[in-house]
């Protein structure tokens, strides 16, 4: 899905009527379901479920989602009972969540729909749900607060210099390294510290997609101590060496046909 409206402001509400999982490729908007707004970005999606009232805002431009519509009956075997709804309709998008969802892009380009992408489509499935399962419901946060954590999330994901340490980015936000770290950790039901992990193995992710081959390099511009440190990181998180990461991401080659 490409969206190119440009709004501040929230449009008309409209019904979700139908199980919907969307993770967002570019870009950044708003949603707001069930009386709850959330900022989404590459690492933060949703859950739609049918009968909720949800409407958008797009106040950055345009976006690009992936939106995967699931039939009610791979939803409760999924979901592991019918009319089970999440707590939260806010999908923290994980590392794990992230490749998934690169893996699903990867496959439907080769071609290969009713096995190779059906299987990535149902894998992605599985890690979304699990992932908004286990998130609480959502807090009754002050608006201050909302803000605070939206401020951090655009400073990590742009890239902001004062991103580069917890002191320098809690002094450029206006705000105690203490508070910043107590709400940031209460909204997003991640600490900090695992959030600009999960930015920094998304970024590792776009460069080994693209054929990055020098895996010093790499490490030194994302900020990773070494190679054998990012090394270390990418497998403890994502379960796959950065070489085998470079070749699961790759699309497969649609086989050829044989007379």
């Amino acid at each position: 899905m490409t969206c190119r409206e440009d709004h501040r402001r929230w449009a008309a509400p409209e019904q979700c009527d139908d199980h919907r999982i969307v993770l967002v490729r570019s870009g950044r908007f708003r949603r707001r379901a069930d009386g709850v707004a959330a900022d989404l970005d590459p690492t933060v999606g949703y859950v739609g479920v049918p009968g909720q009232e949800e409407c958008f805002a797009h106040p950055a431009g345009g976006d690009v989602c992936t939106s995967v519509r699931v039939a009610p009956e791979l939803w409760a075997d999924a979901a592991g009972y019918p009319g089970r709804r999440p707590a939260c309709s806010a999908l923290y998008v994980d590392a794990a969540l992230d490749l998934a969802h690169r893996r699903c892009l990867s496959a439907a380009e080769g071609g290969d729909v009713d096995y190779a992408l059906t299987e990535q489509v149902l894998t992605l499935v599985r890690h979304a749900v699990d992932r908004v399962a286990a998130r609480p419901g959502p807090h009754a946060s002050a608006p201050d607060d909302r803000r605070l954590v939206a401020a951090a999330r655009e400073a990590i994901t742009s890239g902001d210099a004062a991103s580069g340490a917890l002191i320098s980015l809690a002094e450029s936000i206006g705000v105690s390294p203490f508070r910043l770290s107590r709400v940031f950790s209460r909204e997003m039901g991640v600490s900090l510290t695992r959030y600009r992990n999960r930015v920094r193995l998304g970024r590792v992710l776009d460069r080994l997609a693209a054929g990055e081959v020098g895996l010093a390099a790499l490490a030194v511009d994302l900020g990773f101590a070494d190679q054998a440190h990012l090394c270390r990181t990418v497998r403890k998180e994502l379960g796959y060496t950065p070489t085998v990461l470079r070749r699961l991401l790759r699309p497969a080659p649609e086989e050829p046909l044989t007379r």
